[in-house]
């Protein structure tokens, strides 16, 4: 198939999942580009950050902000931790094996995926709690969302995934935003070129592919439109499910990744 029909394709898709569970579109961008393009796993998450430069996602944000989901203040907090640690995760990424941490994100991932889906409420075997939701946040929770940006950052920086895998359900499961403005909020966050510093450290080391890049980040512009309709239409609770059952797909992907690098 066409390089550029590759690139498009896994851009639209990613930037569906980007617009629907606030993620920069990095945790299908890179695993596609290593199955479907032959990309090594640096080489994926160099383009992967770099596709993710430009504000793709400006127009699913636009729509969040228009229906009241996004929370400007909280997004440019994140956004100022994401641009310190991304530079320090792209760094870890060509010198240290990430196996490990792979695998220790998705136990993370499958724990948030077990909260959101709640099986035990599912099969009504017990009663769900009911949740005490917020949509705005603290002051004293400032330097809080600041720190966790630069810990998103660094993963980021590791793995090319833009951040929003773990910006979302933290704002879901630790701050008890409202699903839609957790979304709106963690995309918000993602607007700015967060990931540059990352992507110079790729793009020194030989790292990117800019072809592949920029038709992958037309695609997601695309892709994101879509992905926001299709979450602000849905009921908060369903979107809790679908992200959970998101997340669980991720956290089997993360692990299986880090279990095929422990081999190599």
């Amino acid at each position: 198939m066409d390089t550029t029909v590759i690139a498009l394709i896994i851009g639209v898709v990613a930037g569906v999942l980007s617009g629907m569970f606030g993620i920069g579109g990095g945790v299908v961008i890179v695993p596609a580009l290593i199955i479907f393009a032959g990309f090594s796993i640096t080489m994926a998450s160099g383009t992967s950050l770099a596709a993710l430069l430009l504000p793709v996602g400006i127009f699913a944000c636009i729509q969040y902000y228009r229906a009241g989901y996004l929370n400007i203040k909280t997004s440019a907090i994140i956004a100022a931790g994401l641009l310190g640690g991304v530079y320090f995760g792209a760094e870890l990424a060509l010198y240290l094996p990430n196996m490990l941490m792979k695998q220790a994100y998705g136990a993370f991932l499958l724990y948030v995926s077990w909260v959101f889906i709640a099986p035990l409420e599912l099969m009504k075997i017990r009663k769900p709690k009911p949740e005490a939701v917020t949509d705005e946040i603290a002051k004293e929770n400032f330097l809080i969302l600041f720190l966790f940006g630069i810990f998103a950052g660094v993963l980021s920086g590791m793995f090319g995934i833009g951040g929003g895998i773990v910006i979302t359900p933290f704002l879901m499961a630790v701050l008890k935003f409202n699903p839609k403005k957790a979304i709106g909020t963690s995309l918000g966050s993602l607007l700015l070129p967060v990931g540059l510093p990352g992507v110079i450290v790729y793009s020194q080391n030989g790292h990117l592919s800019l072809e592949y890049a920029a038709f992958m980040a037309a695609g997601i512009v695309v892709g994101a439109i879509f992905g926001a309709k299709i979450t602000i239409s849905l009921p908060a609770k369903k979107i809790k499910l679908y992200y959970g059952i998101f997340l669980l797909l991720m956290a089997l992907d993360f692990i299986f990744q880090g279990l095929i690098a422990a081999k190599l």
